[in-house]
């Protein structure tokens, strides 16, 4: 893994592919951790079953690691409609972290019940976009590898640097616009 961040090409839109990710470290002062785009297809197992699809994360984890998830806020910021959080999803019963990541909510494009869901912070926006049955579709546009900073190990209560994979995600509405952007970032799999 190369010492410093490579220049990352940017998805549609013109956002970063670390985006909102990105906002966080910024605004903490830290740089982003050494990562690299990589194609899905180079993805190694079990990453490329649980990163590489066009499905919600929460259920795709909740189903590999045959337990429910819950939500750890680790930063949150409300700017006009936009949501961001920091976030750590954790296996119900062990409290084990499966995955670190951010998120970017149009909270616009919600009903007020959802919005109230969403900004209670008890549940992934997976659980939610399921329990209200809310029409969308997740189109992943890049994955990444990363090697872990102090942040990441201590969020995925890991130790010494670690090759981790992940992606960048967008779920949009029927009408293409979109309803999250997510950097999503798992541990090691230990089998």
């Amino acid at each position: 893994m190369p010492e410093n961040t490579p220049t990352i090409p940017s998805p549609p839109g013109g956002l970063s592919l670390v985006h909102p990710l990105d906002e966080f470290y910024a605004a903490a002062g830290q740089p982003l951790p050494p990562l690299e785009q990589i194609d899905g297809a180079a993805m190694p197992e079990p990453y490329r079953t649980l990163l590489v699809h066009q499905n919600d994360m929460t259920p795709t984890l909740e189903k590999f690691h045959r337990h429910a998830i819950h939500l750890q806020v680790l930063g949150r910021r409300l700017n006009g409609n936009s949501y961001y959080r920091e976030v750590v999803l954790r296996l119900d019963g062990s409290n084990r972290p499966v995955e670190f990541g951010a998120i970017k909510i149009n909270l616009v494009l919600f009903a007020p019940e959802v919005r109230e869901q969403i900004l209670q912070e008890r549940l992934p926006l997976g659980h939610i976009l399921q329990e209200y049955k809310i029409p969308h579709a997740s189109r992943p546009s890049g994955y990444l590898r990363v090697a872990s900073d102090k942040l990441i190990n201590t969020m995925l209560e890991l130790a010494g640097a670690q090759v981790l994979y992940g992606r960048r995600n967008t779920h949009f509405d029927p009408q293409q616009r979109p309803l999250a952007e997510i950097v999503e970032i798992l541990p090691p799999h230990h089998p």
